[in-house]
């Protein structure tokens, strides 16, 4: 997966032949959330190759931030007919709180006109602290399991556990429509 063909393009879609680099991106980043997630969901590595496979399979597709010329953030969108999911957002340990996961997050929301939807692990407050910062809300308990149970293809385990943040064009949209006149 080569992000962009010009050293001086910052964000890009990501390719095949970057593959590997994805996985090592994701694998690194993803361990911060060792002993923040239940010990039952965590594992080494976080994402297998093939889990990475099913992604890209089922829709994910990556885009990536270069930095001096080095892939060094991740982040994919889904898009699934009237809602675009954010999954799998890594920026790698040495290049973090650096500005990469928004930058990513803001080219990613141009991309779409469409309501976006982002889980993430409950217990992993910096996280849903960083898509707060970033103008996302987080959804109602109700709500959340249903939109995990919709859209993710997780365990009940990772649905008791996560949490669902969405933009204000999905607040908006469920919004009760008002009734006209009497």
């Amino acid at each position: 997966m080569k992000c962009g063909d010009d050293m001086g393009v910052l964000i890009g879609r990501c390719r095949d032949s970057e593959f590997q680099v994805v996985y090592e991106i994701i694998n690194d980043a993803a361990q911060a959330y060792e002993g923040f997630i239940p010990s039952d969901r965590w594992k080494t590595p976080y994402m297998s190759r093939e889990e990475l496979r099913m992604e890209l399979d089922e829709g994910v597709v990556f885009y990536g931030y270069r930095w001096d010329g080095e892939l060094v953030g991740v982040m994919g969108i889904q898009d699934l007919g009237g809602v675009t999911l954010i999954r799998h957002a890594y920026v790698r340990k040495e290049r973090q709180r650096r500005g990469v996961g928004g930058r990513l997050l803001s080219a990613l929301r141009e991309k779409t006109v469409h309501p976006i939807l982002i889980g993430t692990w409950e217990d992993a407050v910096w996280a849903v602290r960083f898509y707060e910062k970033h103008g996302f809300k987080l959804v109602s308990s109700v709500e959340k399991d249903r939109l995990l149970r919709r859209y993710w293809n997780i365990s009940e385990r990772q649905v008791e556990t996560s949490a669902v943040l969405a933009d204000h064009k999905w607040f908006e949209v469920q919004k009760p429509k008002k009734s006209g006149g009497n």
